[in-house]
C-alpha cells in the first residue's frame, strides 16, 4: 500500500473522525478526533490493509497558543507491511482525557502513564494510571509550557 493509498484507505473508512492527513518526506500523519481513537486503532490492528502491530512510541505536545491545546501523538509500525503512520489527537486543555490504548497494546501502559505524570492528561479506562516519572506528591506537571520552573515542591529537602 502507497502513502497516498494507505491515508486515502482511511479517509473512507473513517471521514467522521478524520481531522485531516498528510504525508512529508514518507511521514504519514492523521490528524482524527478523540472519540473515534480506539475505533480507529482497533481496526489499524486488525485490517489486513494496514496491520499496525506495533505500536512504537507515544507521547504528547503542549501548543500552549493553540485552541486544542494539547495533542497526543501516537506513532504506529506495521512489521509485515513495513509501513508507520503518526496519529494527533487534540486535547482541550480544560477536559485533558482521552481513551486508554492499553487493552490494544500492553506497551500504552507506560507510555500513558509518562504522558500523564508529564502533561497531566488523563487516559479512560487506564489500569493503573499513576505517576512514573515525579514522586506522587510532586505538583503539577513539568512538561507543560505553563509550569512555574522555579517552583519548590514539597519533597526537597534544604538548598546549600
Amino acid at each position: 500500500m502507497t502513502d497516498n493509498s494507505l491515508l486515502n484507505r482511511l479517509l473512507e473508512l473513517f471521514p467522521e473522525d478524520l481531522i485531516e492527513t498528510h504525508s512529508f518526506r514518507g511521514d504519514l500523519t492523521a490528524v482524527i478526533r478523540p472519540e473515534g481513537l480506539v475505533r480507529i486503532v482497533k481496526r489499524l490492528r486488525a485490517d489486513p490493509d494496514f496491520q499496525f502491530d506495533v505500536l512504537m512510541d507515544l507521547t504528547a505536545v503542549d501548543l500552549l497558543q493553540k485552541k486544542s491545546c494539547f495533542e497526543v501523538v501516537y506513532h504506529f509500525y506495521s512489521i509485515s507491511k513495513n509501513h508507520r503512520l503518526r496519529l494527533k489527537v487534540p486535547v482541550p486543555e480544560k477536559a485533558a482525557e482521552v481513551d486508554s490504548l492499553v487493552g490494544e497494546y500492553a506497551a500504552a501502559d507506560w507510555y500513558e502513564r509518562e504522558v500523564y505524570d508529564m502533561f497531566g492528561i488523563r487516559f479512560r479506562n487506564h489500569p493503573n494510571l499513576r505517576r512514573i516519572l515525579m514522586y506522587e506528591g510532586f505538583e503539577g506537571h513539568p512538561l507543560r509550557k505553563d509550569y512555574p520552573i522555579r517552583k519548590r515542591q514539597p519533597i526537597i529537602g534544604p538548598m546549600n
